[in-house]
């Protein structure tokens, strides 16, 4: 039966429930959420659910994630929290004369493309906490892209979105299109070349990916295209164990992986909100968003001057994260007006989101991206493999920390949050979106620690998203009240549609008695499973 011609607008907001089970998987695609809980039911842990899960979002949700991006994720597994870094790095040829002339990095092509480190970080994950095989982890994925699945409204007008930007990479039309267009809602999706791929990476471990036949045809479309990444840049590639880095607030402690990743930002907010009565000021009240708009403001003039690859960082972490340096900050803020905040001198010293917990009290928190949408454009012929754009976070300013040079990691946006308690696990949650995410985090936790709001309120609340300009984007369900207060108070307020995506989609999973309270967001189609 053909699909009916509806109208694939909702012009009404719905509010979800949220789902509370032993063990949960919440994810931004139900058919990916699924995949996860399958692993569950087969025997396998969070962790590995987590894998099936992200593994099946690049089919599912390709235009959020491929299999040519970055992942990092936060475990916490048998008493203890782990950071995994698997960004890749720069190649090579990426030296300062390759983009003379230019003034900032291009958006697409293959100049953004740095090595996908995703491939490898699912298997170093598996590797150390799995308990099921590696590839049976890619089953549903495989099938997904074989027998194929029918797409949302959500993805169908995303998918649309990016075509007339991407329409001439390489290898991006003859994968990604049908008859020249996006698939429309409703419409079955089929990726032969993905199903190929990915039994390939399960069948060698991802191996082939870094230096076998994946890996060669990287390297050949690359030569053929006008890419520069060689065989030897795939293969030099590692994941990197972290320790996460931390600040309390309230008696929680929220964990963020160090640069080369943003999350510093959410921390260095959350440092500064600290030193402010917000329970005083009311839950959702003009002060509120007032207090959490210029933190975030100063944390981003930080990150940007700032975090780079930690190699390379002229200021420390540790720095930025230094209770008197925090203090200093935080005088900063006036709470009658608006600021245009300076990145401040410390004393030396995209995207999918999931999350995933088990009855035997394993949590990840996971994330995965190519960055913009599909990234970089590139796709590799016959395999399905959509390349990343993160080269384009580096920066072409001579002397800065993330000025890009061969081998470099690039300042990173995706950022998986958690949170404990008391040294217990608590919550494994995350918020997609570019830049939304640090300032996403710092609202979760302001909500979470100060007004004991459950995660699916935290998730439904209207969120702001604040640039490095004077401009504060807030969605179109925050009371007209607030908004015209904030603008009183100097702050250029812009109202978004009401089906805008700009302001991420949270996912959380929140430790309870017994199990796991799970939301996930209505901005996306995101869905919490589990039993």
């Amino acid at each position: 039966m053909p699909m009916p011609d509806f109208d694939w607008s909702f012009p009404y907001r719905s509010q979800k429930m949220p789902l509370l089970a032993a063990n949960a998987v919440s994810t931004s695609q139900p058919l990916a959420a699924q995949a996860g809980l399958q692993m569950l039911r087969e025997g396998g842990n969070a962790i590995d659910a987590a894998i099936a899960t992200a593994i099946t979002l690049t089919v599912v949700e390709p235009v959020m994630n491929g299999i040519g991006g970055d992942l990092f994720a936060q475990v916490w597994h048998e008493g203890r929290l782990y950071g995994l870094n698997a960004s890749g790095r720069a190649p090579a040829r990426w030296t300062p004369a390759h983009f003379a002339g230019r003034s900032a990095m291009p958006k697409v092509g293959w100049d953004t493309v740095t090595v996908p480190g995703q491939v490898a970080g699912w298997r170093a994950l598996s590797e150390r906490f799995g308990k099921l095989p590696f590839a049976q982890l890619f089953a549903p994925a495989v099938a997904y892209a074989a027998d194929g699945f029918l797409v949302s409204p959500q993805i169908a007008r995303q998918w649309a979105a990016q075509v007339p930007v991407l329409l001439e990479q390489p290898g991006f039309s003859d994968t990604f299109l049908v008859e020249g267009r996006a698939p429309r809602a409703g419409e079955r999706w089929r990726c032969p070349d993905q199903a190929r791929t990915l039994g390939e990476i399960a069948a060698t471990g991802g191996r082939s990916f870094y230096e076998g036949t994946l890996a060669e045809r990287i390297v050949d479309h690359a030569r053929k295209t006008g890419g520069v990444l060689a065989a030897q840049d795939l293969a030099q590639h590692q994941v990197a164990w972290v320790e996460p880095i931390a600040q309390a607030f309230r008696g929680h402690v929220l964990h963020e992986l160090p640069p080369n990743g943003q999350g510093i930002a959410a921390l260095v907010a959350l440092g500064i909100v600290e030193r402010f009565d917000v329970e005083a000021m009311g839950l959702d009240s003009p002060d509120f968003y007032h207090l959490a708009i210029e933190a975030m403001k100063l944390a981003f003039a930080d990150l940007h001057a700032h975090v780079a690859d930690p190699a390379h960082m002229q200021v420390p972490p540790a720095a930025l994260l230094d209770p008197q340096y925090l203090a200093s900050r935080a005088a900063l803020i006036h709470m009658d007006r608006s600021s245009v905040p300076m990145a401040g001198v410390p004393k030396p010293g995209g995207t999918v989101y999931l999350a995933a917990a088990d009855a035997g009290g394993s949590m990840v928190s996971f994330i995965q991206s190519n960055y913009r949408g599909f990234g970089s454009g590139v796709v590799v012929p016959g395999t399905g493999i959509a390349l990343h754009n993160r080269g384009e976070s580096f920066s072409l300013q001579a002397g800065h920390p993330n000025c890009v040079a061969p081998g470099k990691q690039p300042m990173h946006t995706i950022i998986p949050g958690f949170v404990t308690q008391g040294g217990q696990p608590l919550m494994a949650f995350g918020v997609m979106g570019g830049s939304m995410q640090a300032q996403g985090h710092l609202q979760m936790l302001m909500r979470l620690a100060a007004f004991r709001q459950n995660p699916q309120a935290m998730s439904d609340a209207p969120r702001f998203r604040v640039e490095n300009g004077p401009v504060v984007n807030v969605e179109a369900h925050l009371p007209g009240a607030v908004a015209q207060e904030l603008r009183a108070r100097g702050h250029d307020v812009q109202v978004a549609p009401g089906d805008s995506l700009e302001f991420g989609s949270a996912q959380l999973i929140h430790r309870v008695d017994g199990g796991y309270l799970a939301a996930s967001d209505s901005r996306r189609d995101g869905q919490a499973v589990g039993f």
